[in-house]
Formats: structure tokens, sequence, C-alpha cells
């Protein structure tokens, strides 16, 4: 019967002949930890995926010998789907929970439902029995905080009280979760999808997605939700969904002990996550694909696509939006859009694109101020203030008073004969006998003109204050606050070129398609279209961008004005800088992240790789003369991830790699389980022991840890070819040689750190911080 061999890890015929298989190769015996990655290293992505394949050829292998082996791996094969299914039921049920519970602490802020105290204002007026159409916000069962305390409606002092109350509520929840954040999980705050694409382009950065962090990311989200401050729940989500994968990773040896293995599964969360933000599944595909990912086989896409379904059809059973719906911005517009406005489409890309830059670098401004100066030593007290700030002058305005994706749905919506906003004040003809899905284009009405006012000190207010509440230390994310800028400024223009079709149908722009008494144009359409240009002028999105939109709305008619505005917002933005917030805050935290941007300086490896003139020689270990104290004092006097491991110090001839974390754990476990091994003991990493003298402790032998196949180098490979290497196969750090003779190594900081000063930047400042 033909054996199966696995890798390097069998004896040969001659160590058994010789008795060198026994040796001290006490490796034989795997022992916990090797393999495994200190906190802010990165991880080496040939040898993971190298452990994996062995993995997986040792179980097919075994799989042969009998029923239960067999079953094991089945078992094996199918835990993957599993995870997904297990990410997709608690991504959904989380995003539910905190869909709902967002709700009703929003409407806490103003007022209390008196027949049953968890329902929100929505919930509380649909289970009364006497509220009117016309005044379908009004129930006896709702009280806001004046009526209840006073017995009064109106009045000065009840405005006042409510006004109070509100501010107090806003204060009360940001403080809480800030304090949260601050005592129990550091790691919960920001959007975290700068950290999630760290993480799996391969760094590691431990605790970011582990259970109290997605137990306090998840609380706190609502918390700072529902305080009426300037930011969204989608981006955290990502966070969230991550947590759940990780968690879920824990369970299986397959994904806890590989980091490549691992990131598979994360890659699949994020999927999940935006499905359940937007309900959005395919754009949950597109976006993890486009945004996050950085490694992304077809077999992922196929388990993201699973996660990110069975994740929305958790949700959509949970039914959070009362709509049988998945998604808040479900809308249904009854008119086709016409060429001619593509031009205000453009428009609106324009101002998407201009608006992410100017977001982008007064934003990092801001946050790099936070970073240098005394204002980051006081978050708890910068997130009172800015909650107190936009408490106060957000209560006067209808439209910035009530939560953002309320704000966001009524800019969506068509105004139809039953809607009873502001927004939808026009002046009827009543000789009108048309159906109540075809109403003609009307001159406004002065509701309309009132709320324009008020949307225009909206968007202002939107800009200034969402520069200054992403990055405080909450949970916030950005999706829903640019798409409320967007959708602002669409709706204005919307409106505006709706009243020039009805008081200039004679134009020569409108006298082809807008008749006089037709229904033109759809200022919903404009806010909507709006939304998806400064959406993508912040994140530089453009494919799932797109998806996301008419998931998001239904508007599958719409998909051509949506790519137009995406595409003209993305080569505006592109043409003040490269980076999208994302990216943009990955450097500023010094994340050790490579983009996808092409190198095209003219340098070589020789011009980076260390050590450089006048800096000390490489440190180095021999095949067969260093002894265990000369590995402990290299270890002490350094701090590098890894060692070379030559023939000779004189030739300098490479044999392989040796990682620094599997050195230590390797001799400290050596001197644990066997006897004879002492400081002078030779270490080797041959096949054969060293001849050393019978008198002279017995030599360890360390092969099993050393990798003799690193990635090498000659001395005059571009640069170009360099970083493509780095960034395609993920590597840690690759041996520059010449004739097989060692010269030096490059890391993957030392490429960050020479691309840095390729782009007239500081070095330095790439380094995590």
């Amino acid at each position: 019967m033909r054996e199966c061999v696995f890798g390097i890890s069998s004896a040969t015929p001659t160590e058994e002949i010789n008795g060198a298989g026994n040796l001290m190769d006490f490796l034989d015996e795997p022992f916990p930890d090797v393999g495994t990655y200190e906190d802010f290293h990165t991880i080496d992505w040939l040898r993971e995926k190298s452990r994996d394949t062995d993995r997986h050829r040792k179980i097919t292998c075994k799989s042969k010998e009998s029923i239960w082996e067999f079953i094991k791996s089945l078992l094996d094969a199918w835990s993957g789907w599993l995870v997904m299914l297990l990410i997709g039921l608690l991504s959904g049920t989380l995003a539910g929970v905190i869909d709902l519970a967002v709700d009703w602490m929003t409407d806490l802020k103003e007022g209390v439902c008196l027949s049953a105290l968890w329902y929100s204002h929505e919930q509380c007026c649909w289970t009364s029995n006497e509220t009117t159409f016309a005044d379908r916000d009004k129930c006896p069962q709702w009280q806001k905080w004046a009526e209840l305390m006073t017995g009064y409606t109106e009045g000065a002092g009840v405005y006042v009280l409510n006004y109070f109350l509100y501010v107090l509520w806003a204060l009360f929840f940001s403080f809480l979760a800030v304090s949260l954040v601050r005592v129990f999980a550091p790691y919960a705050c920001g959007s975290g999808i700068p950290e999630i694409k760290t993480i799996l382009s391969g760094f590691i950065i431990r605790g970011y997605l582990g259970k109290w962090t997605l137990l306090i990311k998840t609380v706190t989200l609502v918390l700072a939700v529902s305080s009426g401050l300037s930011l969204g729940k989608e981006g955290p989500l990502v966070h969230v969904a991550c947590c759940c994968g990780n968690l879920f990773c824990s369970l299986f040896s397959k994904y806890s002990k590989n980091e490549g293995k691992r990131r598979e599964v994360l890659s699949a969360a994020a999927a999940a996550g935006v499905s359940v933000a937007f309900g959005a599944p395919i754009g949950g595909v597109l976006f993890s694909l486009e945004e996050v990912s950085y490694y992304f086989p077809l077999k992922t896409l196929w388990r993201s696509f699973f996660a990110a379904l069975v994740a929305a059809f958790t949700l959509r059973s949970i039914n959070p939006f009362g709509n049988n719906r998945l998604v808040l911005f479900y809308v249904e517009y009854h008119t086709p859009w016409y060429m001619a406005e593509l031009v205000p489409f453009i428009l609106l890309g324009v101002f998407g694109g201009l608006w992410g830059t100017l977001f982008i670098r007064c934003n990092i401004a801001w946050c790099r101020r936070r970073k240098t100066t005394r204002l980051g030593k006081y978050p708890v007290l910068e997130v009172i203030v800015v909650t107190g700030i936009t408490a106060v002058l957000a209560f006067p305005n209808p439209y910035t008073r009530r939560s953002t994706s309320e704000l966001i749905s009524e800019l969506f919506n068509d105004c139809g004969a039953l809607e009873s906003s502001q927004l939808c004040d026009y002046i009827n003809n009543p000789n009108m006998t048309r159906p109540v899905d075809d109403i003609p284009d009307r001159p406004a009405g002065p509701g309309v003109y009132s709320a324009l006012w008020q949307l225009a000190l909206a968007l202002v207010f939107k800009i200034v204050i969402t520069i200054f509440t992403f990055g405080m230390k909450i949970p916030s994310g950005l999706f829903i606050p640019s798409m409320a800028v967007g959708a602002i400024a669409g709706r204005i223009v919307g409106i505006a070129v709706e009243q020039m079709a009805y008081h200039h149908h004679d134009w020569i722009i409108f006298k082809n398609w807008c008749r006089p008494g037709a229904d033109c144009v759809t200022p919903g359409l404009y806010a909507m279209v709006g939304a998806a240009a400064c959406l993508g002028g912040v994140t530089r999105m453009t494919v799932s961008l797109v998806v996301i939109m008419f998931e998001l709305t239904g508007g599958l008619e719409y998909i051509v004005p949506l790519m137009a505005a995406a595409v003209t917002s993305k080569w505006v933005a592109d043409a003040f800088g490269k980076e999208g917030i994302y990216e943009a805050h990955i450097q500023l935290n010094g994340y050790p992240y490579l983009d996808q941007d092409e190198f095209t300086h003219r340098t070589l490896a020789t011009d980076v790789m260390r050590p450089r003139r006048n800096e000390p020689p490489l440190a180095l270990l021999t095949q067969d003369s260093t002894t265990v104290e000369d590995v402990e004092t290299l270890i002490k006097d350094t701090d590098y991830n890894g060692f070379p491991v030559v023939v000779s110090r004189e030739s300098e001839r490479l044999i392989g790699f040796v990682q620094r974390r599997d050195l230590i754990l390797a001799i400290k476990s050596a001197r644990q389980k066997q006897d004879g091994v002492v400081s002078n003991s030779v270490v080797h990493f041959t096949e054969d022991a060293p001849q050393i003298p019978a008198s002279n402790p017995q030599p360890l032998k360390l092969r099993r840890i050393l990798n003799l196949s690193p990635f090498t180098v000659t001395d005059h490979t571009p640069m170009e070819t360099v970083v493509d290497i780095f960034r395609k196969l993920g590597l840690r750090q690759c041996l520059v040689t010449r004739s097989g003779r060692l010269l030096g190594i490059i890391t993957k900081k030392d490429v960050l750190r020479h691309m840095a000063h390729m782009m007239n930047q500081d070095p330095e400042s790439i380094m995590f911080n």
C-alpha cells in the first residue's frame, strides 16, 4: 500500500539508519504557536498558502484509510460554508437589532410612547385607533417630553423644554458611547473599514476583531447614531460582521491556525456587513471585491455571495423597517429620465468630486491635529463638545433634527398625491383629472421655498459638522452623512430644474421632451444621483457604488444616471488626489498597506535593500556552527522578524530563512522538554548532525522551522518588479542575492518607505502609530 508523505516533516531513510531522525528533532511533534505571528506584524501569504496545501493533502490522503477519516474530510470541506451560514445569521440578526434600537432611541430624544415604552414614534401610532391620515404622526399614545411634564402642547416654554431635553438626551447617549469605548474596547471607535482593509492585506491587529470589540461596537453604535451626530451605522456594520467572522473562525482549526484562510472568511464577512447595512447583497460582494479585499479567489466570491444572501434573508425576516423590504430608501418613480438631464446629473457628479476632495483634506488635517496636539488627550470632551454643538444647531431645523436616514428617505421620495411633506407643497390645478401616479409638474408653493432655505442651511451644516465628527473615539460611519450631503444638493437641483421646466417649457432644452401639463422632472431622482456622487467622491467607489444604490432604492431603470454621476465624481476627485478617505486614514495611521497604484520610478533592489552603506552587517545564522547562546544573544540584541541562514559567514551562500518567533518558541520548548540542551549546544539546520566531539552537549536540530525556499531577487531587479511581487504575492520580506551569495534583505516596510521617499513624503510617516 502506497504511503502518504507530507512535506518535509517525514524522516528520510538515511536519518532512520543513522538515528539522526531522533537527534533532538523535537519539532517532529508540533507544539503550540509555531507559525503564528506577533501583534502588529505582517503575515507571510506564501507560507500560509503552503501550510494549507500541506494540511489539505494530509486530509485527502487520510480520507482513504477509513470511513471516519472520510467523514472528517467531508466535514472539513463543508466547514467553510457552515462558517458563512453562521456569519450571515449573526450579522443579519445584529443589524436588525441595531436598526430597531436606533429607531427607538432616536425618537426617545423627542418623546415616549405611553402604551408601550419600547415602541418608536411610528410603531406607537401604528397601533393607535385614533390616528387620522392627515395627522398620521400624531396620536394620543405618543407624547413629547414637554407635553408629558407640563400638559401643554404649544408655546415658547414647551419649545424650550423640548429643545433642552433633546440636547440632554444627545449628550447622554454620546457620553455613554465614548465612555464604553474608552474603558472596554478602544478598537471599537471609528468606521473600521481602514483597519479591515489593512488586516485583509495581511497585517495583524490583535483584539481588533475580538469578542469585546464586537459587543461594545454593537452597543455604542446604537448610542452614537441615536445621539444625532452626523455619522452612519453602515461602515461600522462591516466591522461588526468581520468580528462575527473572526469569532466563528476560532471554532474551526482550519481557519484559526491559518491567517491566510482566516482572511478569506473576513472578506466574505465584509460582504455580509454591506449586505445588511444597505440591504444590498450583490453590492456587498462587489464592495468587498472592489474596496476592502486584498486576496479574493473565486471560491471566496461564491462564499461571499452565500454569506451576503443569508445575512440579507435574516434581516428581511426581522423586518426592522416595517415595510416588508430590506431597505429604508425604497422608491418608485413613475417618470423615465431624459438625455438632456444628463447635464445636471454630471454637474452633481462634479459637486460630489469636489465635496469628496474637500472633505478628505479637511478631515485628515483635523485628525492629524488631533493626533499631534493635546486635543487627542481629551476624546470624551471632544465628543461631548461636538455632540452639544450638533444638537444645539440641529434642533431648530426639522431636516437636521430627524435622523439622517429619515432625511435621505424623504429627499428620495417622489411627491405623490398622498405626501404631506413640506417638499411636496405644490400649487395644484383644481381642474386636474389625471391618475394619482402621474401628477404633472406644478408651480412650487410657499412650503417648497421654505423647505429649500432649510435644506440649504442643512447642507452647510452637514458639510461642516461631518468633517469634525468622522474619526472621533466613537463608532462612526461615513456612508450615510455623505449620501445626505449629496441628497440635499440633488433635491435642491432637482426642484430648480423642475421649476425651470414648468415655467420655461418653451426653451430649446425642454421643448423636445417636456410638454405643458406633463410630469417631466423627478426631484427625488436628482437626490439619489447626488447621494451616489458624493459617496463616490469620498470613497472613490464606482461599480459597487452603482449596484448598492440601485439595490438600496429599487431604481433599476436609473443605472445610467448613477453611472454617469459616479464616474464623474471619481474623475473630478482623482484630479485632486488619488486617495479615497479610507486610504487617507490608512496612511495617517501608518498602517503597512500596499495600494494598487503603479510604481513608475527607475530604481533597483540594491537601492532599497538593507544593510546600506555605513550600516552594520546583516544579522544572520549559519547552518551548523551557531550555538543556542549565539541565537539567544542575536534575538535579544535585535528586533528583526527573521534571520537568513547561510552555509558559513565566509561564503554567505544562502540556505533559507527562519522566523524570529519560531526560533524563540523552538528554543524555549527544547529547554523545557529535552534533556541536554544548554547554552553551548550547537544549533544546526542541516539534515545530518555536524561532527562534534563526544564531550560536547547534544546539538539541537531546527530544520523543521527553516523555510528552504525563501523568495529571492537579484540586486539588479527593478523596484517596479519588486513592488509587484510584494503586492501580488503578499510577501513579508525578500532576500537579495548575487550568484547565490546573500547581499541583503528587503522588507515590506522598506518598500513602503522607499515609495514614500519617491513621492517626496516623510519615509517614517508610514510607520504604524
